[in-house]
């Protein structure tokens, strides 16, 4: 590891763009990351479409890795600082990719209801901040003058990253047990 002060420009977001890349771009990483978020052992990553938004056609819409895999629309995003709006950003993510995967040609205003995958919200944290293992957030968190229950939901689990943290899940995905240990050697040098 270098030292920050050797005059080499570092990129600040080099945790969030090696997310992307170990888990956007590779479907048999996406699917061993799935499989530990949720406890199965699928081995067909080829079955899995990837989905992310790409901020040049979604003006700035941009997420981190999201795909389908079975009937689910899983969105997973990176970050290193809380955040108390990824629940309002998720709804918004969600509604741009529902956009994306629905056929042009299909109607949402016929008398056929148009299915669509379950959405699965995870944030992976690995900022300084926080010290339990995961925790949820609601959309409903940030509605103003909420009286009885609401009428829209989104929940969002956040799992912390950082080495130490949710170990059976590092057990069960190898690429991010590596990644946590990066980004501590990182932040320790």
């Amino acid at each position: 590891c270098m030292k920050a002060n050797d005059g080499v420009n570092y990129n600040r977001n080099y945790k969030d763009t090696l997310f992307r890349k170990l888990f956007g771009e590779n479907r048999e990483n996406a699917l061993s990351l799935y499989n530990a978020v949720n406890g199965t052992h699928y081995t067909n990553a080829e079955d899995l479409e990837f989905t992310t938004l790409d901020d040049v056609v979604y003006m700035k819409m941009k997420n981190d890795v999201s795909f389908i895999f079975g009937n689910y629309l899983n969105l997973y995003e990176h970050q290193s600082t809380l955040n108390p709006n990824m629940p309002l950003r998720g709804l918004l993510y969600f509604a741009d990719m529902y956009r994306q995967i629905i056929p042009a040609s299909e109607r949402i205003y016929g008398s056929k209801l148009q299915e669509i995958p379950a959405p699965k919200y995870i944030v992976f944290y690995n900022g300084t901040e926080k010290k339990k293992d995961h925790w949820v957030n609601h959309l409903s968190e940030a509605f103003e003058n909420l009286s009885g229950e609401p009428k829209l939901e989104l929940e969002v689990l956040t799992l912390n990253i950082n080495e130490g943290h949710n170990e059976e899940l590092m057990e069960q995905c190898q690429t991010l047990r590596e990644y946590a240990q990066y980004v501590h050697c990182v932040r320790k040098y």
